[in-house]
């Protein structure tokens, strides 16, 4: 889970732009518009390595942007994407968690109104160091 830049080949269609990462296998996208590409890009980018760390498969180290233009005609740029943040947007999904704690803890926080599961997501972001 981390922040990410790789270079990719934006190639102008007859029709729009086709975009292609040539250190991630099969990660390949396209746009009407070269913005729409780039977003576009972005979007796929972070799919495949999402998909990668959550299948602890190792992330490729991208390739040197001046290394990828070389030869090219074609637009190259870096596309950056954050795992963490495509985590937060696309994997919401609410799982259900049992815990054990002492029944005096849970009387006084009852009576309190404190919302276990409040606690509990900001006591781990806190552990985990996320925002």
């Amino acid at each position: 889970m981390a922040k990410y830049a790789y270079p990719a080949i934006f190639s102008k269609e007859e029709k729009g732009y086709s975009v292609i990462f040539p250190d991630i296998d099969g990660c390949c996208t396209c746009g009407d518009t070269l913005p729409e590409a780039m977003e576009m890009a972005e979007d796929a980018l972070c799919l495949m390595l999402y998909d990668h760390e959550e299948d602890g498969e190792a992330i490729p180290e991208p390739s040197n942007i001046k290394a990828v233009q070389e030869g090219t005609s074609e637009i190259v740029s870096l596309v950056c994407c954050d795992t963490m943040e495509y985590r937060k947007l696309y994997d919401c999904k609410a799982v259900k968690k049992t815990l054990t704690i002492p029944n005096w803890l849970n009387t006084l926080s009852e009576r309190a109104g404190i919302n276990f599961s409040t606690v509990l997501q900001e006591a781990l972001k806190a552990r985990l160091n996320i925002q």
